[in-house]
């Protein structure tokens, strides 16, 4: 049976090569890594995270977390790797970085089905590849996939990574733990503000000097990374009912929830190192630290890493690409992660598990699935695929993206729960007749 390629180690690339190694087809991993990196990448391991270590919510009410059960149940070496490396996060799913992305190398690395090449692609092989090479495609790639999709097919934002602080250096007779509404365990270590705390810092934060980054414009950000100085243009009051906002978050000093709230959460296991949620920024490093130390809590922060800004190339696929991820033009070629217009890192495996599956299934000659848009991952390969979409940007899964439910539930929370449980009950049915 023929190879087939994979482009790319993230985690996209990463779950695309594991779903067909483990369904008996030859894959070959290719990762320009370590002989070279994008300036977002430090260490030499396959599914780096960069922008957090946050899978966020891990509840069947919100979709996110039906998606990452939805994976469980697909045998997913992503959602396997961060089960095993959790680190305690509240509701959510968050990860220690280095035993998460270390985990996936051996697993992969160690797979008789794959073999693992380390040289950087700048023209896609022949027979069937998947590029997983995800939003900073190197520019020769990107070029070569441009000309392969016969137009201008790209569009381009920026990411921006969050700053890191080690643990000791956080002033916690200004800093509480707790979690939101006291939801789960207190996982988070909250910074407050009292209001004219958090009027100096907006003030200094509005007009503090950016970074320049070559082609950047606020207009061309993501919501889902904007940086906190952009976000902070919007309004006085912006940050606070964004990442800032107090709401569910009392001191215990005072009884009462604070002006506003920076939210630290754990970057690693040991808790010795903590990230600052929301706060993904492309300050100059001497006006990060200056205007950052105006956080109470972090007015002699040790900043382990301050952020990166960072390019985010993903293509226009509705039209181009099929429910598969496979390109309509030339089906041998599929794309898997962020540069198909998902959004996220457990978006981007999943588009890589299910792009691994239907691609297995082919080779075997048996029919793909469609896993429809009652599960939350056949609904971001429709939304991706639906040409009906007049204005394609990225999307992270949400409900209502998903097919309706055909019957009125009251309450959004048990909405929801319905609509996980009819996932959950398609996909066994699924997996007990077809994978």
């Amino acid at each position: 049976m023929e190879t087939v390629y994979v482009v790319g180690a993230g985690l996209a690339g990463s779950e695309a090569a594991w779903q067909l190694a483990e369904r008996d087809i030859n894959v070959e991993l290719i990762e320009m890594k370590p002989g070279k990196k994008t300036p977002a990448h430090a260490s030499d391991n396959f599914a780096e995270l960069v922008c957090s270590n946050s899978l966020r919510s891990n509840e069947l009410t919100n979709a996110v977390g039906l998606l990452k059960e939805e994976m469980r149940r697909l045998n997913s070496l992503i959602m396997r790797s961060a089960d095993a490396n959790r680190v305690e996060a509240g509701g959510a799913l968050a990860v220690d970085r280095n035993g998460f992305a270390e985990y996936i190398t051996s697993m992969l690395k160690n797979h008789p089905k794959i073999k693992c090449t380390s040289r950087e692609v700048t023209n896609l092989p022949d027979g069937i590849v998947i590029v997983a090479t995800g939003p900073l495609t190197s520019a020769p790639l990107a070029r070569h996939i441009a000309d392969v999709l016969k137009g201008d097919r790209f569009l381009s934002f920026y990411d921006a990574a969050a700053p890191i602080v080690t643990g000791e250096s956080i002033d916690m007779n200004s800093a509480f733990y707790a979690s939101r509404y006291d939801k789960g365990t207190a996982d988070y270590i909250n910074c407050p503000m009292d209001k004219e705390e958090y009027i100096s810092f907006y003030k200094e934060l509005i007009t503090a000097e950016e970074a320049e980054v070559h082609g950047f414009d606020d207009s061309g950000v993501f919501e889902g990374c904007m940086p906190v100085e952009v976000m902070a243009r919007r309004g006085e009051d912006t940050l606070r009912y964004g990442p800032l906002k107090p709401v569910g978050l009392k001191d215990p000093k005072t009884g009462r929830e604070p002006y506003a709230v920076v939210q630290l959460r754990k970057d690693n296991s040991e808790g010795t190192l903590f990230n600052l949620v929301g706060f993904q920024t492309h300050l100059k490093i001497g006006k990060k630290k200056r205007v950052f130390s105006m956080i109470p809590a972090l007015k002699n922060a040790e900043f382990v890493r301050y952020g990166v800004m960072h390019r985010n190339t993903y293509i226009q696929s509705p039209g181009i690409l099929d429910s598969c991820y496979r390109l309509k033009q030339d089906p041998r070629i599929r794309f898997a992660g962020q540069m198909t217009g998902v959004e996220g890192y457990v978006e981007s495996a999943a588009s890589g598990l299910l792009v691994g599956i239907e691609t297995a299934l082919e080779l075997h000659g048996k029919p793909t699935i469609d896993f429809t848009r009652i599960t939350a991952i056949g609904a971001l390969a429709h939304y991706i695929s639906n040409e009906t979409v007049s204005s394609f940007q990225p999307m992270n899964i949400n409900f209502g993206i998903m097919q309706p439910l055909d019957y009125k539930v009251k309450g959004k929370r048990n909405k929801n729960l319905e609509i996980s449980k009819r996932s959950l009950e398609f996909l066994d049915k699924i997996l007990s007749e077809k994978i």
